[in-house]
């Protein structure tokens, strides 16, 4: 076997898939000059204090994979007495983040451009999130790769630790085949209650993205689900 065809060992579960993209000047500029004040550090052990950063106490969620932070940025002004986190590794969607809260002046939305599951194991406190969303994970659609999806049994149990109990999960898809392994893998979840018989009607804070409505358009489903820690 070629040094091309050995596969390196396999590490825990990631929150992300690396992924090429250009970075225009915009958000280049953004990361340069807001970065410093709204990308917080990642320090493996050190727990974050959402008040000290925020500078307020408020109600924190934490989102995963938030793209272009398009929808992110909507949310976090819908429920503005709200903090929110988001992680994501993809450069320019930090940049684009980064551009929208300076244009749009929000003030309740942190970064981290890392891991999600490093973030949440070194730096977020047990029982202490008041919600977590995960939006349009990436599906995996060949079944030999649905092992690689984010919403699994082992994933599931180690992030609900993070939710104070009251708090909820709120995950989106597009993909009926990964909406169908999410109500099953969190419906089994002995800490996670379904606040919907199967799936949810989309919250009113959620909000359509292009892409979402475009499938829309074409007749495809987009499934959400809602459950809350017990």
């Amino acid at each position: 076997m070629s040094e091309k065809e050995v596969e390196p060992p396999r590490r825990g579960i990631k929150s992300f898939v690396v992924r090429a993209g250009r970075m225009g000047t915009g958000q280049i500029r953004a990361l340069a000059e807001l970065g410093p004040r709204f990308v917080l550090p990642f320090k493996a052990g050190e727990r974050l204090d959402p008040a000290a950063v925020f500078g307020r106490e408020a109600p924190v969620v934490f989102e995963i994979g938030f793209g272009m932070g398009g929808a992110t940025a909507q949310i976090a002004k819908t429920l503005s007495n709200h903090d929110f986190i988001g992680c994501e590794v993809h450069g320019p969607g930090v940049g684009a983040l980064l551009k929208l809260i300076d244009e749009q002046q929000i003030g309740n939305i942190r970064i981290f451009q890392h891991d999600a599951v490093e973030v949440l194991e070194q730096m977020i406190a047990p029982d202490s999130l008041a919600g977590v969303h995960i939006y349009f994970p990436d599906p995996w659609h060949k079944k030999k790769h649905n092992k690689r999806r984010l919403i699994q049994p082992e994933f599931v149990a180690k992030l609900v630790k993070h939710i104070k109990p009251g708090g909820y999960l709120h995950c989106a898809t597009d993909w009926e085949p990964y909406a169908q392994q999410m109500l099953e893998v969190l419906s089994a979840e002995p800490l996670l209650e379904n606040t919907a018989a199967g799936y949810a009607e989309k919250p009113a804070y959620r909000p359509l993205t292009k892409f979402e409505n475009r499938g829309i358009k074409l007749g495809h489903g987009v499934w959400d689900l809602v459950f809350r820690r017990s």
